[in-house]
């Protein structure tokens, strides 16, 4: 399996949406120049929600469902396109430009998120709702750059 970065999302403050830029670096703690509200004190600190990840595919999916979804506004870091969402899960580990990253857990939607679905129903990617919808977070194995239009691959699928 494999896809390549469609957009790198940051947002120094906080917040919905994150903005495109052309690269970023990941780094243990998290993707340089931006606010992460997982990594949070208030939510442990935890290096295993570093980044948050999500597919272009559903992305547009949810826009002809006549969501206003779009880039970044769900909170990813990085939109990922070609990949088969639905076969992902935890302890999977990726190739992404000169990091590595490893799944940690889906990410359950927030009020935050809300204004990217219609009548506010985040829960469209609620993954113990809709298994394969969700996005992702993800704890950063190897430091790197990443940039739009890097190779995305997995590289340790974890066994049963």
């Amino acid at each position: 399996m494999r896809g390549f970065v469609y957009s790198v999302n940051v947002r120094g403050e906080g917040g919905v949406p994150k903005l495109p830029v052309r690269s970023a670096k990941l780094v243990f703690d998290g993707v340089e120049g931006d606010f992460n509200k997982f990594r949070t004190a208030k939510r442990g600190g935890s290096p295993a929600r570093a980044v948050c990840i999500y597919s272009l595919e559903r992305i547009e999916a949810l826009q002809e469902e006549g969501h206003p979804i779009s880039l970044g506004t769900t909170g990813e870091n990085l939109t990922i396109e070609g990949l088969d969402w639905s076969a992902l899960e935890i302890g999977m580990r990726m190739k992404i430009g000169k990091s590595t990253i490893e799944l940690t857990e889906p990410c359950a939607p927030c009020n935050v998120i809300a204004d990217s679905f219609k009548d506010r129903k985040s829960v469209r990617i609620d993954h113990d709702v809709e298994r394969g919808w969700s996005r992702w977070l993800a704890s950063v194995i190897d430091e790197g750059i990443v940039a739009v239009g890097d190779f995305v691959g997995i590289i340790d699928i974890p066994s049963d």
